[in-house]
């Protein structure tokens, strides 16, 4: 592995986000259909993006998203921790081009983030949490081996599309995740 990358699937590889990848974020961020459940794709300017977004994307926890043959950038995915110092408990996140959609990139990597963060970060449970509406980010979850837990309501600044169905939360705790990546036992006949 690049000692560049955090990580590489086939596919895939994440490295530190960096303050040249400024463009890049206000163009994912300004992408109406990629914020579609975030704030009902509202423009984001690129002072907002330089001053708020970019800076938290730098800190612990955020990664760009390349393609591992071209290099094309694709998005970042995210493992934020939710209390500091270490890795106990993360938020799994993530926002992809539309052009990286349909390719399971979102998969790939959000797989690979969620067995790196049991097998080295030390992590005891992955959350995650979407707008009930968002089937395709629900799916991505799923597949990823997160279980649904509820789903809740709660007050936003602005009215989105389909928010009255709610937000779902899903989660994956260490023990669940190495009860279902134990190797199946050899057949007998």
């Amino acid at each position: 592995m690049d000692a560049r990358f955090f990580l590489e699937t086939p596919r895939l590889r994440l490295r530190s986000l960096t303050e040249g990848d400024l463009d890049r974020v206000v163009a994912l961020d300004n992408d109406p259909g990629v914020r579609r459940f975030i704030d009902a794709g509202r423009p984001v300017s690129s002072d907002t993006v330089r001053r708020e977004t970019l800076p938290r994307l730098l800190g612990r926890g955020f990664w760009a998203a390349e393609e591992s043959v071209t290099g094309e950038w694709l998005g970042w995915f995210s493992l934020e921790p939710e209390s500091e110092p270490g890795w106990d408990v993360v938020e799994l996140g993530y926002r992809l081009r539309r052009a990286a959609w349909g390719h399971g990139y979102a998969t790939e990597g959000a797989r690979a983030l969620v067995d790196k963060a049991f097998s080295e970060l030390g992590t005891e449970r992955v959350t995650a949490q979407t707008m009930t509406v968002n089937s395709a980010s629900r799916r991505v979850l799923e597949k990823t081996g997160l279980r649904y837990i509820r789903t809740f309501f709660e007050e936003w600044p602005e009215t989105i599309e389909g928010s009255e169905q709610g937000d779902v939360a899903y989660a994956l705790t260490r023990e669940q995740w190495a009860r279902s990546n134990r190797p199946e036992p050899p057949q007998t006949e």
